[in-house]
């Protein structure tokens, strides 16, 4: 019989509001590595048009990673410039290879900076903060780890200090990231607007005001259609040639010339692109069970030492949703970012289209978490 580690004996919730409960996380071993992975000046990308750029370089933390674990299941959270996520001792030396290599691979093939830091749990825990899990199963197929804790936000503070940093590689190998794509158009708003949102408690911890206020706002979102997923149920728009097809080529071509890269994928696109039109199912390829399949996969909302949710929104629930934040701020419960924009975009890990555990990321496309987050971050550097 193979023996489950923590990760795999964690059982799947699949109720999210069950997860704004603390008793539904469970605390990380106390021999475990947290990593965080992030962008720097991303908000100066996104104010350049490169939000797409943005996504898909944090996503390819979390491909790299999952590729170098052979698979491996370990809890990792998307954060739109970046990730963050815990290992066992076991990975500690091939994730920093892995993150050493990203750091270097990311300058040379984007001229974007990545930070990236590794450290042990112990260390977040003599700071008097946590770690703790749980997973959230959004299908059959796909679960996402949520975070509590506090240990999280901390360790990308310091991260952003300098503090705990994993040197660049000095010869750079091109990562694996198989799987890595970003085929698909971005979506755009049903309902009125699509809604960015960073909701993290004040700055005295999480209280009981603070759950209320997730409760409340989960409640909202549930008068949405399917609880304002902004992905429709027939999967996200694909257009031809596709609008990340350049970045796709960049992950994906290793060694090979950038213009045979994209040649090739032009080639498997068009293919792909006339199997989706089709809705015929080729080779056990069943384009229209797989768009409904990435829908459901999709990370619309997560916990993330906070509340991380994207929203197709109209305006009556918006300006509740805005009117309740701003009120639960004033008395001092929460802090938060919101943004809104008319698209979002999903970013995906395919390790098989003929499988249905392929893990799609979702954000605001113009600026989505990251420019949420951001305003939290400028409110704070003035506040006296």
């Amino acid at each position: 019989m193979v023996k489950l580690n923590f990760y795999d004996s964690l059982p799947r919730t699949t109720n999210f509001s069950d997860l704004a409960r603390a008793e539904n996380f469970t605390p990380l071993p106390d021999d475990w590595f947290i990593g965080c992975c992030d962008i720097v000046d991303s908000t100066g990308l996104i104010a350049a048009g490169r939000y797409k750029t943005v996504n898909m370089i944090g996503a390819s933390v979390i491909s790299a990673l999952t590729n170098a674990m052979q698979g491996r299941a370990f809890p990792y959270v998307f954060g739109g410039d970046g990730a963050s996520f815990a290992i066992p001792p076991s990975e500690k030396e091939s994730c920093q290879t892995v993150l050493a290599n990203l750091r270097s691979w990311v300058a040379i093939e984007f001229d974007v900076e990545l930070r990236a830091a590794l450290l042990p749990l112990q260390w977040v825990r003599a700071e008097n903060l946590d770690v703790r899990v749980a997973r959230h199963a959004v299908s059959a197929g796909v679960d996402y780890a949520m975070f509590s804790g506090g240990g999280l936000a901390w360790v990308d503070k310091q991260m952003k200090l300098g503090g705990f940093s994993v040197s660049p590689a000095e010869h750079v190998i091109p990562p694996d990231l198989t799987g890595l794509s970003c085929r698909w158009s971005n979506i755009k708003a049903r309902n009125g607007t699509i809604v960015s949102l960073v909701l993290l408690p004040s700055k005295g911890g999480e209280s009981r005001a603070y759950t209320d206020v997730i409760s409340k706002i989960l409640v909202l979102a549930a008068k949405l259609e399917r609880n304002g997923h902004p992905v429709p149920q027939n999967g996200p728009p694909l257009g031809y040639p596709p609008p990340g097809l350049t970045l796709e080529a960049q992950v994906s071509r290793g060694s090979v010339p950038l213009v045979l890269r994209k040649l090739r994928l032009l080639l498997n696109t068009a293919v792909a692109g006339l199997m989706f039109w089709s809705g015929r199912t080729f080779g056990g390829f069943d384009p229209t069970h797989y768009r409904r399949t990435l829908s459901a996969n999709a990370d619309f909302q997560k916990f993330d030492d906070g509340l991380k949710m994207t929203l197709d929104c109209d305006t009556d629930t918006r300006n509740q949703l805005t009117e309740l934040l701003q009120s639960a701020k004033t008395a001092g419960h929460i802090r938060y970012g919101l943004h809104e924009q008319d698209e979002a975009m999903v970013t995906c890990i395919v390790p098989s289209a003929l499988r249905d555990d392929h893990v799609h990321f979702v954000d605001g496309a113009a600026g989505g978490y990251t420019s949420a987050a951001a305003r939290i971050k400028a409110e704070e550097a003035i506040t006296p």
